[in-house]
């Protein structure tokens, strides 16, 4: 009965430790997407208007 309570208490664990990366990937994934947007946001903002082509050309401090 011991053994089937230390497989049951590591099946648990093991259980308890998925949702915890699941919630740090989460986590990650969240900021990312935040990064991601404020980077776009500075490059519209640094953006010098182009002679009338399709180019983007993009100013660097």
């Amino acid at each position: 009965m011991d053994v089937k309570n230390a497989a049951d208490a590591g099946r648990i664990r093991d259980r308890e430790l998925d949702e915890e990366l699941a919630d740090v990937l989460v986590a990650i994934s969240v900021i990312t997407k935040r990064l991601a947007r404020k980077i776009s946001e500075n490059l519209r903002k640094t953006e010098v208007p182009s002679d009338g082509q399709n180019e983007r050309a993009v100013r660097r401090d």
